[in-house]
């Protein structure tokens, strides 16, 4: 019966299509009848750029945002236009999506570029049907910060490959792009322009002539995610500037008081399109507008922009997804949801990397039941993305207002004992803050030079991945969080970036052969975590939009049950915490799912209800994902 949760990659999915070759043609057909906005969404763009720049900019630069909308529809080929006309019938998201988040050259080879590594590594090797979405994160020239200090918005670092590359990987596979919103980086012939005067970009970013012109107050209320200074001094054809830098003397804040940089934006998130993103990633955006006197986060006229964004996509390309990257407290970062239809289609819970560490820290699932049992869903066509660790590191801003200081400051600690280093920004107050942990998944798990078996090390780093597994929303996993990755002080140690711990460069030889030798952590890996990666494609009752309820049946134990849209599938999910055994009676009343056998789908055995109850056996760091018989006869029998 197993079998039937086997995956590959011929097996058909209800998913939009992915990328052909010929999608897209390579110049606009003006030949075609001309795209038109409807009256309804004309009027609620020109309200929306009202709102920002006034009724006059608004009726000026109305047309030209159609324009833009006009040249990317005329790069449309029927294929195209046919999968946007079935849209509004197909999930946007389903249980079979599972992303894979990695840079374009973390995986290096002499016989291929590092972006064509990528597919070497998900096609042949055990991944090979696993993932169906990959996140490539920026892979434009740039001067620093690991590809987010962009140089320029529109081409492929040549020492990563080509947008024929990105294509290639976009026609096996469902893409993410990052769109680097909030800046651009100081090296950048944009910026240049700035700094030589002329007058197209005089206006593109935030300046002012005196360092003084952000009063102390002012500078004390804005929301700060570093500790460097707010504005950075440049020389500029008219003397000294001071430039709005809210991450790094090196990227330097775009204005959006400018209309025409949201139009230019607007231009390079449709050629991203064009080039096979299907998910946009707006990176930082909670930062857009920059607006002295004001926290400059959050603001009605960031989200205005969002909006606009969405009114975009919706009109000239509704199968794309709306990401909005958003480290801050839960309540902030779901209110770019909007009203569940106007704004993100997808938010990262950035709460629950910390809260899973933070479980598996103190062994006590409590916080973090209580944390899920609240979870709110905007609308069926919003969704959470749900990772462990990201290429930064373990957010700590999702979990402000969840964990008290003290609970933050033991997370903090016990990281740092196992390696991990932390990043700060400062308080209103000037003092700092721990915004970071930087570290790997595996590493924040579990200690070097243990002593423990790699075998029960690995599956503890499992059974916290399966957390992100089983909750609503789609999973997603970054390389080093797959492979299992140590810290690489090292890699600290020569760059001086405390990110750099969680972004060593592998070599593509080295993860086959690791693959191969069956004692290697990899193999541990894949045996495990592959394994509940393929169950939970396969399972409806996984799927983005299914019920969710959360039981605590103890506080060593995660409990969720999760139900297919359609209600006739059922799993009842739980994952042991703690490094002991747990003994539970799980009630059929309770739980609302009747059922005399069961089967646990990652265990690969049954048990059996008495008089309503099953009685079970947890062993430290278990995962139990059990199944009724009766659903599992009906899937046989339906697919």
């Amino acid at each position: 019966m197993n079998e039937i949760f086997t995956t590959n990659s011929e097996t058909e999915s209800n998913e939009l299509p992915t990328l052909q070759e010929s999608d897209f043609l390579p110049s606009p057909d003006y030949s075609k009848p001309l795209f038109e906005l409807t009256e309804t969404t004309r009027d609620r763009l020109h309200e929306r750029l009202k709102f920002l720049y006034g009724e006059a900019k608004a009726s000026k630069w109305l047309p030209e945002l159609e324009r833009i909308m006009r040249v990317h529809h005329a790069h449309k080929t029927k294929r195209i236009l046919d999968i946007e006309a079935a849209a509004a019938n197909a999930d946007r998201f389903t249980e079979r999506d599972l992303i894979l988040i990695t840079y374009g050259d973390l995986i290096r080879s002499e016989a291929h570029s590092p972006l064509a590594g990528i597919s070497q590594i998900l096609d042949k090797s055990q991944l090979r049907g696993i993932f169906n979405t990959v996140h490539i994160l920026p892979f434009f020239p740039y001067s620093s910060d690991k590809g987010f200090s962009v140089l320029d918005f529109e081409s492929v670092d040549p020492n990563l490959g080509s947008w024929q590359d990105i294509e290639a990987i976009g026609r096996k596979y469902r893409m993410m792009f990052d769109g680097v919103l909030n800046h651009i980086s100081s090296k950048s012939q944009a910026f240049q322009e700035f700094l030589n005067g002329n007058p197209d970009y005089i206006n593109s970013v935030v300046a002012y002539d005196s360092p003084d012109a952000l009063t102390p107050e002012q500078r004390r209320i804005l929301m700060r995610p570093r500790t460097s200074d707010i504005l950075t001094p440049f020389e500029s054809i008219r003397g000294t500037v001071y430039v709005w830098t809210t991450f790094s003397a090196d990227q330097i804040d775009l204005n959006y008081k400018n209309p025409a940089v949201l139009l230019y934006i607007i231009e390079t998130l449709l050629l991203y399109v064009r080039h096979g993103a299907d998910i946009l990633r707006l990176d930082a955006v909670t930062y857009l507008w920059d607006e002295p006197g004001t926290p400059s986060v959050h603001l009605k006229q960031t989200h205005e922009i969002i909006k606009v964004l969405r009114d975009v996509m919706d009109a000239v390309a509704p199968t794309i997804t709306l990401l909005t990257e958003t480290n801050v407290p839960h309540k902030d970062n779901v209110s770019y949801f909007g009203n569940g239809n106007d704004e993100a289609h997808m938010v990262y819970n950035f709460a629950l990397p910390p809260l899973v560490l933070h479980t598996f820290y103190q062994e006590n699932a409590s916080k973090l039941s209580e944390w899920a049992e609240n979870l709110e869903y905007g609308s069926p066509t919003t969704t959470y993305l749900n990772m462990l660790d990201t290429h930064d590191g373990v957010g700590l801003m999702g979990v402000k207002n969840m964990l008290s200081e003290i609970d933050i400051k033991q997370l903090v600690d016990k990281a740092k004992s196992h390696g991990a280093l932390v990043s700060y920004r400062t308080k209103e107050d000037g003092s700092e803050d721990p915004y970071e942990i930087n570290t790997t998944w595996f590493s924040a798990l579990n200690f070097d030079n243990s002593g423990e078996d790699i075998a029960f090390q690995v599956k503890r780093f499992v059974a916290s991945r399966c957390i992100a597994l089983v909750l609503r929303g789609v999973p997603a996993v970054y390389l080093h969080g797959l492979i299992g990755t140590p810290n690489d002080i090292e890699g600290v140690l020569r760059s001086k970036s405390k990110r750099d711990i969680n972004r060593k460069v592998v070599v593509e030889k080295e993860i086959f052969h690791a693959l191969e030798d069956p004692n290697s952590r990899f193999s541990h890996i894949v045996q495990q975590f592959i394994r509940a990666a393929e169950i939970r494609i396969r399972q409806p009752a996984f799927h983005p939009n299914g019920n969710q309820q959360i039981f605590q049946l103890d506080p060593q134990l995660f409990t969720v049950l999760r139900t297919s849209p359609d209600g006739k599938s059922n799993v009842l999910a739980i994952t042991n915490v703690a490094n002991k055994e747990c003994s539970i009676s799980v009630s059929l009343a309770m739980i609302g799912v009747e059922g005399d056998h069961w089967y646990d789908l990652v265990g690969r055995r049954g048990w059996r209800a008495i008089r309503g109850s099953i009685k079970l056996v947890i062993q430290p760091y278990d995962v139990l994902w059990l199944a009724p018989y009766g659903d599992l006869e009906r899937y046989i029998e339906e697919n």
